[in-house]
C-alpha cells in the first residue's frame, strides 16, 4: 500500500511538472467539432465509436521530406503544417518510432528519416501544439526493427544483459525526461516494435520480458500517466496467446498489447477480432492496431519501386482506390472495436515522394536528408537489406497525400467513420445527370412498369431476392444518389462475397406484342463483379444484358430489346448482383418496360 501511495504522489508532482512545462508550447485547438463536409466517398459511420477512440498517424518522416522541400496542403489545396491537417481530419494521436543513433561515424544518416529522440521532440511539439498525444515507439535499435530484424544498437552490442538491461532503462528515461521538459504530451509508450520472439538482440523470454520491463520502469517513472504498450505483428499465425503468457509468466507491467495488421498479410478481419477479443478477456489488457496501411493506387511517385503494386502476389480485399483505402480503414476500426479496442494507428500516411523529377534527384535528397527508406550508409549497420536495396519511398501509394503534398479526399475518412458520409454531395449542373430518351420521355403511362424510380418510397411491386447476405438490400431516399427523382434501390455489405441479390418486377396486364427493358445501375467497390439485366418468361431467363459497376454518379444502363411476349405468360424483369470485394455498394434507378 505504502509503494503504491507513494507511486500515486510521484504521478501528482509529474503530472503537475508536465503540466508547467507544457505552457511552453503554444496550443491551437483545431479539432473538428462534427462531420467534415464536401467528401465524395461513401461510408458508413461505426455505431458506438467512443470519444476517446484512438486514430493515429505515424508520421516520423515528416522532418526529414520537409528537409527535402516537400509541402503539405490541405483537401481544397491550402498550404498548411502538415500536423494541423491531420487534426482538422480527425487524427488524435501521432506515432514516431525511435532508434538509438541511425548515423555513422562520419555523421551520415541511415534514412528512413533518420529518427532519434530529437525527431521525436520535433515532432511531438507540434503533434501538442495541436491537441494531439504522442505515442512513442522504441524500437530499442539503430535501424529498423521488425519480426526479421531485431539488432541491438550498436554502443550495446558487446553488452551482457544485464548491462544492455541497465542502459536501455537509462535511455529510455533520458529520452523521455527529454520530451517531458519541452511539454511534449505523450500518452502511450511502446518498449519495442513488433517483437516476435526477439528484442535488441535477446531470443529468449526471459531476456526479453526483462528487456521490457526496464523500458516500463523508465516510463512509469518519467509519465506515469502514459501507456505502456507491447507490440507484435503476424496475429494470422496464432501466436498471440502463447506471447501474452509469456509477459504474465515473468510478470510485466504493462497496459497495451498492440499488433500490426496489414490486410495484405495478416488474415481476416474476424480473426483479428477474435485473438485481439481473447487477449482482451484472458489477460485483461487493452488492444489496438498499432500499424495499418492500404494503397489507394497502384501507381509509384518518386521512382522508386512500391512494396505493393496492382501486381503484387498479396491479398487484394479492397481495390486500390480513394474508395478502398477508406473501406479498409473503416472495416479495421469495426474489427477493432468489436474486440472492444482502443484504437487503430495508420502507418507513415504522410511518406510521398521527396519531390524530385528524377531518381538522381531524388536518390541525392533521399542519401542527404534521409527522406527514403534507408541511405547507402546503412550497409554498415544492415549490409544484407539496406546495404543492398537502399533507395526510396516503398509506401508513397499508401499515404493519404498525392506526390504534390496535397491531402486526398480518404484522409476524411478518419472524421467521417465517427459520423457516416452516406449521402454524398449534389453533383454540380455539369456532370451526368438523368437524360430521358424519347421513349422515356413520353407520357408516364408507357412506362409499364409501376414505381419505376422507388419515388413510391417503398419497394412494392419490385421484389428483392438476397442470396448471399447482403448487409443493406432497401429503398432510401437520397437525391445526391438518385440517377432522379430522390427515391432509388440501395445495396450494402462489408464482407466480402456476401453482395449478392436479384431484384425484379412481373407487371400485369400486358398486351401481346414486343418489349424493350432499361434499367440504370452506379456504385463502387465492388471487385470482380457480375451484373446484368435480365427478362425472364415464365420463370426462365430469356435474355440478359451485361451492366458495369465503376464509380460513384457514373451510372451504366443495362438494356434489353425485342423481348416478344405473348398473353397468359407471365414477363419478369429485372438485375442481377454479384460482387465479390468487401464494402461493395450501389444504387438502382429508372427502370423503364414499354412497347414496341
Amino acid at each position: 500500500m505504502r509503494k503504491r501511495i507513494l507511486r500515486l504522489l510521484a504521478g501528482l508532482l509529474n503530472l503537475l511538472l508536465l503540466a508547467g512545462c507544457a505552457e511552453g508550447i503554444a496550443r491551437e485547438d483545431v479539432a473538428p467539432t462534427g462531420r467534415l463536409e464536401g467528401c465524395s466517398l461513401y461510408l458508413k459511420a461505426v455505431e458506438g465509436l467512443p470519444e476517446d477512440f484512438i486514430f493515429g498517424m505515424d508520421a516520423s518522416q515528416v522532418p526529414s521530406l520537409e528537409a527535402s522541400g516537400v509541402k503539405y496542403y490541405d483537401v481544397a489545396g491550402n498550404e498548411k503544417d502538415v500536423f494541423r491537417i491531420l487534426v482538422e481530419n480527425g487524427v488524435n494521436y501521432i506515432r514516431v518510432r525511435v532508434w538509438n543513433d541511425p548515423y555513422d561515424a562520419q555523421g551520415n544518416g541511415y534514412g528512413g528519416g533518420n529518427c532519434t529522440v530529437d525527431t521525436a521532440l520535433e515532432i511531438g511539439k507540434r503533434a501538442t501544439k495541436y491537441g494531439m498525444k504522442l505515442l512513442v515507439d522504441f524500437h530499442y535499435s539503430d535501424f529498423w526493427a521488425d519480426p526479421g530484424k531485431q539488432q541491438a544498437p550498436k554502443a550495446w552490442k558487446d553488452l551482457d544483459l544485464e548491462a544492455k538491461t541497465q542502459a536501455l532503462e537509462a535511455y529510455t528515461r533520458e529520452s523521455l525526461q527529454k520530451l517531458r521538459d519541452a511539454g511534449v504530451d505523450v500518452g502511450m509508450v511502446q518498449v519495442g516494435n513488433e517483437t516476435n520472439g526477439a528484442l535488441c538482440g535477446e531470443t529468449s523470454w526471459s531476456a526479453i520480458v526483462q528487456l521490457m520491463a526496464a523500458g516500463s520502469r523508465a516510463v512509469r517513472a518519467v509519465y506515469p500517466e502514459a501507456k505502456v504498450a507491447v507490440h507484435f505483428a503476424n496475429p494470422e499465425n496464432g501466436a498471440y496467446p502463447a506471447y501474452a503468457s509469456n509477459l504474465k509468466l515473468y510478470g510485466l507491467d504493462y497496459d497495451v498489447f498492440g499488433t500490426s495488421y496489414y490486410p495484405y498479410w495478416h488474415g481476416s478481419l474476424e480473426n483479428l477480432t477474435n485473438i485481439l477479443r481473447q487477449i482482451r478477456t484472458q489477460y485483461g489488457k487493452e488492444v489496438l492496431v498499432l500499424e495499418t496501411s492500404y494503397a489507394w493506387t497502384g501507381e509509384d511517385s518518386d521512382f522508386f519501386g512500391n512494396t505493393i503494386s496492382e501486381g503484387s502476389a498479396v491479398a487484394k480485399p479492397y481495390p486500390y482506390t480513394l474508395q478502398g483505402q477508406v473501406n479498409s480503414l473503416r472495416d479495421l476500426t469495426q474489427a477493432v472495436l468489436d474486440a472492444d479496442g482502443i484504437g487503430v494507428c495508420y502507418w507513415e500516411g504522410t511518406w510521398i515522394s521527396a519531390g524530385g523529377s528524377t531518381k538522381e534527384e531524388n536518390q541525392k535528397l533521399w542519401e542527404q536528408y534521409g527522406s527514403g527508406w534507408a541511405s547507402s550508409y546503412a550497409a554498415e549497420y544492415d549490409p544484407q537489406d539496406a546495404g543492398k536495396w537502399y533507395g526510396g519511398c516503398a509506401v508513397d501509394n499508401q499515404a493519404f497525400f498525392d506526390a504534390q503534398g496535397r491531402a486526398l479526399e480518404s484522409l476524411m475518412a478518419f472524421n467521417l467513420i465517427r459520423y457516416g458520409n452516406e449521402s454524398v454531395p449534389e453533383p454540380p449542373e455539369y456532370e451526368m445527370r438523368w437524360t430521358p430518351t424519347e421513349a422515356e420521355a413520353a407520357d408516364e403511362g408507357e412506362n409499364l412498369l409501376h414505381n419505376p424510380g422507388f419515388e413510391d418510397g417503398a419497394d412494392a411491386p419490385w421484389t428483392a431476392t438476397n442470396l448471399g447476405g447482403c448487409k443493406e438490400l432497401n429503398i432510401e431516399k437520397k437525391t445526391g444518389d438518385s440517377r432522379s427523382g430522390d427515391w432509388h434501390y440501395h445495396f450494402w455489405s462489408p464482407d466480402a462475397g456476401t453482395a449478392e441479390f436479384t431484384l425484379e418486377q412481373s407487371p400485369e396486364g400486358l398486351e401481346a406484342g414486343t418489349y424493350d427493358f432499361r434499367i440504370w445501375i452506379m456504385g463502387g467497390d465492388c471487385g470482380e463483379a457480375e451484373v446484368y439485366a435480365y427478362a425472364k418468361l415464365d420463370g426462365e431467363i430469356v435474355a440478359k444484358a451485361p451492366m458495369e459497376i465503376t464509380v460513384w454518379n457514373e451510372w451504366h444502363a443495362g438494356e434489353i430489346t425485342g423481348i416478344e411476349y405473348a398473353e397468359g405468360r407471365t414477363l419478369t424483369v429485372g438485375v442481377y448482383v454479384k460482387a465479390s470485394n468487401p464494402g461493395a455498394w450501389g444504387k438502382i434507378d429508372d427502370a423503364i418496360l414499354y412497347r414496341q
